[in-house]
């Protein structure tokens, strides 16, 4: 049988989905707190990348082009920012074309054009100008990987994300990175759902031996490692998360989600043993994830000692699950005592049927005709040709009560001397 769907926790559900927020941020990205993030941090690095001494970098400049550069400098500083992107965009023009040290110059006026337009709010147009200044042949090596950073970054402030994700990578690749902008990374490619790629984020993060990690960074990491299929890893990560009955379901239900009922079977399992998803509910997720995961037995074992415990009523729903687990055990004996406990529940003439049909298939001749004698009137079964009948498909004289397997569904005849009537008839 298929379990029943996991309802993974809704975002807003407690600190269970902390990450989720985080990811949820990255993907709203005209949400006014994620762009506020994004556009501050842009500006602190360009305004950064304006300050620096960049002019001695590169091939040696005119004194007059120096003072030009100083003065487009003191503005931004100032805040006219409309003036100094118009006046380095003009400058830039000029020089294009121009020997080595009119390129260079050009990429500084650009580097200039897109601090100023960045303060304005347009990182699309200013990512655009350093891309721009990034391709002139002069820019310094050390320049270029700067400059690819903050292309980077504004890129991801103009919602560009995967160009900005995959400068990101070729920046951190280059430089070696720092954890802040891996852990953007991260938080980058979860928003893009390329789980896997944040999890190869996060083992370079680990491996370089970064400080320890917050609750929110472990939350993240945990929500990448089960998107990802590590559960292992994601649990490993819980901390005192690990006591949230919604850290497990949502684990386990994206474990679902992946088709590996099996793993979701034991994440469920660990949770309850700690004592987390104990609930009836629970149990009976536990004893569903179990047999559609391949363990019915085990699911028929906690299934019988919670209803002999009382932790589960002896409801027609749990019965009739304990039956469908020792069924899909193939445990014979179990199987069929619990189809009869079911049927004497419930009176039913289809649970009396499907115990039948489970005790045929499996050669439990008396149990067959214990069940049909529930459904058809005592008389109306003639015990001798019963026993003729075991006789001949046995093929000797023993009517011991043990039949070959076969489907009984399949044997009208049979059925017919039984009863005289079609005993399938209605199913």
């Amino acid at each position: 049988m298929d379990a029943p769907q996991i309802v993974i926790p809704s975002a807003d559900a407690a600190r269970t989905v902390n990450a989720v927020s985080d990811i949820a941020d990255c993907r709203c990205v005209g949400a006014a707190r994620g762009q506020r993030r994004r556009y501050g941090a842009a500006l602190l690095l360009l305004a950064l990348l304006a300050a620096t001494p960049a002019l001695a970098e590169g091939p040696a400049l005119r004194s007059s082009m120096i003072a030009s550069l100083e003065s487009l400098q003191q503005q931004l500083a100032a805040g006219d920012n409309a003036a100094v992107a118009s006046r380095a965009e003009a400058a830039a023009a000029r020089l294009d074309g121009g020997n080595a040290a009119d390129r260079w110059a050009r990429a500084l006026f650009l580097q200039l054009e897109a601090s100023a337009l960045a303060r304005q709010g347009d990182s699309a147009a200013a990512a655009a100008r350093l891309a721009t200044a990034r391709g002139i042949a002069e820019v310094p090596a050390a320049r270029r990987l700067a400059w690819l950073r903050q292309e980077a970054q504004l890129r991801l402030a103009a919602g560009q994300r995967e160009r900005g994700a995959d400068l990101l990578t070729r920046w951190v690749e280059a430089s070696g990175g720092d954890a802040e902008s891996r852990w953007l990374l991260v938080r980058t490619r979860a928003a893009l759902s390329e789980w896997q790629a944040a999890a190869d984020s996060l083992d370079r993060l680990h491996a370089s031996g970064s400080a320890s990690w917050d609750a929110d960074q472990r939350q993240l990491a945990s929500t990448v490692y089960q998107h990802s299929g590590r559960f292992d890893d994601a649990l490993a990560l819980l901390g005192d998360d690990a006591d949230s009955p919604q850290v497990w379901r949502r684990a386990a239900g994206l474990a679902q989600q992946a088709g590996d009922s099996g793993r979701a079977a034991a994440i469920w399992e660990s949770g309850w043993r700690r004592g987390v998803l104990t609930r009836p509910q629970d149990l009976v997720q536990l004893a569903e994830l179990h047999i559609a995961g391949g363990t019915p037995a085990r699911a028929g074992e906690y299934l019988a000692r919670w209803l002999a415990d009382g932790e589960l009523p002896r409801s027609e729903a749990n019965l009739r699950l304990e039956a469908q687990a020792w069924s899909a055990a193939r445990e014979h004996d179990k199987a069929l005592a619990a189809w009869r406990a079911l049927a004497t529940l419930t009176g039913s003439a289809a649970d009396w049927r499907q115990l039948a049909e489970t005790a045929y298939g499996w050669g439990e001749w008396q149990v067959v005709l214990d069940a049909l004698s529930q459904i058809v009137p005592a008389d109306d079964v003639d015990r001798n040709k019963v026993d003729q009948n075991a006789a001949q498909k046995t093929g000797s004289g023993d009517s011991s009560g043990r039949l070959p397997k076969a489907r009984l569904a399949a044997d009208g005849r049979c059925a017919a001397r039984w009863s005289g009537r079609n005993w399938h008839a209605g199913r």
